[in-house]
């Protein structure tokens, strides 16, 4: 038997072994339990892969995200198993890992209930105990179509081999170059127990899944189109140990707590009515309180940075859209042309910025005028797919605050620092504080402008963020049509990544609308356009900021900042004239004088995170004070009615939380 040379690396440590022909990476690899799949060559692959010499083999460790999501996708074959155990008649969709779980389809004759998920979960686990092992076998696609004559979406995918997707951008579970059937076989017999196109890897054995837990199922088009029949989807979520699932759900519980889409309802802040449709929110009285409060404080800040404000019609003929290329590029995300004028189609504007250049060229302009910054609380209308509207986070209808700064070439690099410096700087007056950056550059299959202008737009921007300090991750690709972009990406309370604002430098619309100024020597020059949207949109921001605060907006954004609690109906009057005083200083004070006891009072300004609850009762007015009681339960007594009123207010002034 010969030998063979293999390299196996470790992070930046590379070691030679001789190891005898045959050899898996799970013996080369024996006694690392957390290893459960081998890189070879930069391609994934079983443990049960046998090494050739040269091979450059790295072990994928469970916690690693490849790790995580070969678990996964294992997770979601048992899944399929169990339910063709219960369900013998049930045709099988894909099944792929995603963010922090993986999901299975399945035709079904009708919908999963809540106690077949708990039936299919139980039969899961008596698979996992099973320990049956996943082997992995090359087969042609006759042998297939053979093998799987049952399984009518098995066959399509033999036929789309190498090409298709899922609706969620994951791909299927078929290979590129080779066509692939995993087996789920005893582990005590060999006997075959389940089979599954697949692509692989997967762990070496169900005994390698520590721990899963089934969340829900939904109805999904197969492979996302509304042409293609509606079928059963049940997600789950997969770990390596059960006390990292237990960590899991605890966060989404939190999460859960946190939907803005909840708290909205109970705290009577906006709502999106059927009648209207979906991704078309209404705000209410205390959420129009919040945005306006939102909007004011941009409003003053951007001011205060040299920004002009502009307004722009929520419709326009089509011809601005082919000038700009969106009709070209973004058609599909855009609303149905109306036809009005003998025939001239209109859109509602799904973006602001071609707007934006109408004013800028509307006259002539001068090199001394700029950079000139037009921002905007532009609302804009975009037709998402139903299936990923999600409250006010992605929305039909919404409110962009749109800036579009033209400037000349020597300007552009100080005028980018100042912008992503003010950007994060008013992120930060909001309560966000934990950042990185994210630089998106070319998609070479949707681009406009030569390689050499995309080129230093994109070094130009690297230079930018990296001033910052903060962590630069690439997203080759991830640009838009007319330039790269940097993205704010933002922590919340539970740590969630939220992308913020967003700062992209174009060369391409300038030239596309013949946008120029006069130079100091007279000549025409084309300006350098800057666009960046700093909420991305209010609602959106509104929704983030919703959840990182569960709720509890600091007192400046909360849409009452203090509630008076009289301990009887004789302490009213007294607070009406605290509540008066105090909204003469413009600070947003109610009293109740419900007839409700005075300890509900209590809980109903708990429930609706009222930063300060001022009670009242004989000796407070006796003594011309009142008594605090905070959100979190303590409780200050005897403050002066005056020293009352200027707390409250040097906490709002401070944008402090209490």
């Amino acid at each position: 038997m010969s030998d063979v040379r293999v390299i196996i690396q470790r992070d930046s440590e590379r070691e030679e072994r001789v190891v005898t022909t045959g050899t898996t990476a799970a013996e080369l690899f024996a006694g690392q339990r957390s290893v459960i799949a081998a890189r070879v060559g930069g391609e994934l692959k079983d443990l049960a892969y046998a090494l050739s010499d040269g091979d450059e083999v790295e072990g994928v460790e469970i916690s690693s995200q490849d790790g995580l999501n070969i678990l996964r996708h294992s997770t979601a074959h048992v899944l399929a198993q169990a339910v063709q155990e219960l369900f013998p008649e049930a045709k099988l969709g894909i099944g792929p890992p995603v963010k922090d779980g993986f999901y299975y389809d399945f035709d079904v004759e009708k919908p999963f209930t809540p106690e077949d998920l708990k039936a299919i979960e139980k039969k899961m686990q008596e698979i996992q105990k099973r320990g049956q092992k996943f082997a992995r076998r090359v087969v042609t696609d006759e042998a297939a179509r053979e093998e799987l004559a049952s399984e009518p979406y098995k066959l399509e995918l033999i036929g789309l081999k190498g090409s298709a997707s899922t609706d969620d951008g994951a791909d299927v579970e078929v290979g590129a170059g080779e066509l692939t059937i995993y087996d789920n076989l005893d582990a005590k017999t060999g006997e075959l127990c389940w089979k599954d196109l697949c692509r692989g890897p997967h762990v070496p054995s169900t005994r390698l899944i520590p721990a899963f837990k089934l969340m829900r199922n939904a109805a999904a088009y197969w492979r996302g189109s509304e042409k293609n029949p509606m079928l059963q989807r049940i997600y789950g979520t997969a770990w390596p140990s059960k006390d990292e699932l237990k960590q899991h759900l605890d966060f989404l519980a939190e999460a859960e707590k946190r939907d803005h889409r909840k708290l909205g309802s109970e705290l009577d802040l906006f709502s999106i009515p059927e009648q209207i449709g979906s991704g078309l929110a209404v705000f209410h009285p205390r959420g129009g309180i919040v945005r306006r409060v939102m909007e004011d404080y941009s409003r003053r800040r951007h001011e205060e940075e040299g920004y002009e404000f502009v307004y722009t019609p929520h419709a326009t003929k089509g011809k601005l859209f082919e000038t700009s290329g969106h009709l070209d590029w973004y058609a599909e995300g855009m609303y149905p042309p109306m036809q009005l004028d003998e025939g001239v189609d209109y859109y509602l504007k799904p973006m602001n910025c071609p707007m934006h250049n109408l004013i800028f060229d509307a006259r002539g302009r001068s090199y001394r005028e700029l950079p000139l910054r037009l921002f905007e609380f532009g609302t804009v209308y975009r037709y998402e797919k139903s299936g990923v509207v999600h409250g006010l986070t992605r929305a039909r209808g919404f409110t962009q605050d749109d800036a579009h700064i033209y400037c000349t070439r020597e300007q552009m690099s100080e005028e980018l620092d100042k912008t992503l410096t003010f950007v994060l700087g008013l992120l930060r007056d909001y309560g966000l504080t934990d950042f990185y950056l994210e630089l998106s550059t070319k998609d070479p299959e949707k681009f406009v402008g030569s390689d050499e202008v995309w080129e230093e737009a994109t070094e130009t921007l690297r230079q930018v963020a990296e001033k910052q300090g903060l962590p630069l991750v690439p997203d080759p690709g991830g640009a838009a049509f007319y330039g790269p972009k940097i993205s704010v990406q933002a922590k919340d309370a539970i740590g969630r990544t939220w992308q913020m604002s967003t700062i992209q430098l174009d060369f391409n619309l300038p030239e596309r609308f013949t946008l120029e100024y006069t130079g100091q020597d007279g000549s025409k020059q084309r300006p350098v356009m800057i666009h960046r949207a700093l909420f991305g949109s209010i609602e959106r921001f509104f929704a983030v900021l919703l959840e990182h605060y569960a709720g509890a907006f600091p007192a400046w954004l909360a849409p009452v900042q203090a509630v008076g609690i009289p301990i009887g109906d004789a302490h009213v009057e007294y607070l009406e004239k605290f509540a008066s005083a105090a909204r003469k200083k413009g600070l947003r004070v109610e009293v109740d004088s419900s007839s409700d006891r005075m300890q509900k009072k209590i809980r109903n300004a708990q429930k609706q995170k009222v930063p300060f609850m001022v009670i009242a009762g004989d000796e407070d007015m006796s003594n011309g004070s009142v008594s605090f009681r905070y959100r979190d339960g303590s409780q200050e007594n005897g403050i002066p009615f005056d020293e009352a009123l200027a707390k409250i207010a040097k906490v709002v002034e401070e944008r402090t939380q209490v």
